[in-house]
């Protein structure tokens, strides 16, 4: 076997992180890269030696690519699935997967249909600090796992983003862009969630650009930009999470898990790695118990997803997981708007823990 073949659809500020980490795998190879303006396909080709660039055509025509990953934003992200699927292709899309269930679940069917694959971000759930803290949770540590708690708030990204309006808009807004990172964490450490409610404010109808050639530009926000969430996961488990871009304060990457026995702080969910600490019943410190550290970060995803299919068994990172999540933000929406809890309808199954010897950086095809 050789390595799997791999197209980038989306030249944008993602791309970098994507293509460095996936020129490094042995067991990809990044052939084209394609975007609605060409000259930005070129420029990332040029940059990073890809020898096929233009528009998105020209990574879906591209014979050797077997993997399209789509990094457009998220309005246009299942258009471009849809696409990649109909021209045969295997799909890896940023979060998140779908703006709504009916298009989320139209994706899945015809995937389904077409016998290709779906994945999606964040994978940042394959990294050594998440995988090292479920194995610590499941094998005791804390007690039986109770309850949950995540935080993150910033004043928002227009301050250092060049082009920033889109995360305020339809598809994003502090729960759609942060939360899957949160959200996706609890599901791997709880389950599926089973009901939401939540609760929504946004202090500015508009906001300015702060850096970049559209510095000082205003653009309309028009998604909440502070969300407060609860969720009660099928296990009967519940967690609490504040998503917001409205605080003058940073703070993130808090996810700390409660058990009977102990409290667990997992790392940042919006990274691959970091210390794990105990706080054990009766105890007055935090204890570090594990130090991770990931050899990789955006593309581990698209990297499993290959070795899956090479090895005909399932992957990790599937759009099942990411269309549930979808399915949870889009209740957890649905409840700010009407003020009551709302049931949410799909379920998934939650993988494995990746091998011990799971290493990026070996050929294995």
């Amino acid at each position: 076997m050789s390595s799997v073949g791999v197209g980038v659809i989306g030249a944008g500020v993602i791309s970098d992180a994507y293509i460095k980490s996936m020129q490094s795998f042995p067991d990809l190879k990044v052939h084209a890269i394609g975007d609605l303006r060409p000259e930005a396909a070129k420029e990332k080709a040029e940059q990073y030696g890809i020898e096929t660039h233009g528009g998105p055509e020209a990574v879906l025509n591209h014979p050797d690519v077997e993997i399209v990953v789509n990094l457009t934003i998220p309005i246009a992200h299942v258009e471009v699935a849809l696409a990649a699927v109909a021209a045969g292709k295997h799909v890896w899309s940023e979060k998140p997967f779908s703006l709504d269930q009916d298009s989320g679940l139209k994706l899945l069917a015809t995937a389904q249909d077409a016998g290709v694959r779906l994945g999606c971000a964040p994978d940042t759930i394959l990294g050594p600090g998440l995988q090292e803290s479920r194995r610590i949770i499941e094998r005791g540590d804390i007690g039986q796992p109770m309850t949950a708690l995540t935080l993150m708030q910033s004043p928002g990204p227009e301050s250092w983003h060049p082009n920033p309006a889109f995360l305020f808009q339809d598809g994003a807004g502090p729960l759609w862009d942060i939360g899957p990172y949160y959200l996706t964490t609890l599901v791997q450490l709880f389950g599926p969630v089973a009901a939401v409610a939540g609760i929504g404010s946004k202090s500015r109808e508009k906001r300015t650009i702060g850096s970049g050639p559209l510095a000082g530009t205003d653009f309309d926000v028009t998604v909440p930009t502070h969300v407060s969430a609860i969720a009660r996961f099928e296990s009967g488990q519940s967690s609490q999470s504040i998503f917001s871009f409205d605080s003058p304060l940073s703070r993130g990457g808090f996810v700390e898990i409660t058990g009977a026995d102990a409290t667990l702080a997992v790392p940042d969910p919006n990274g691959f790695d970091g210390a794990i600490k105990i706080r054990r019943r009766g105890t007055d410190d935090w204890e570090t118990i594990a130090e991770t550290k990931a050899v990789a970060q955006r593309g581990t995803g698209v990297l499993e997803m290959a070795r899956a299919i090479r090895a005909d068994r399932p992957h990790r990172a599937t759009g099942a997981l990411a269309f549930h999540i979808v399915d949870v933000m889009a209740s957890i929406t649905d409840s700010i708007d009407t003020g009551a809890f709302v049931d949410v309808n799909s379920t998934v199954e939650v993988a494995a823990i990746l091998p011990d010897d799971w290493d990026v950086t070996a050929a294995t095809l």
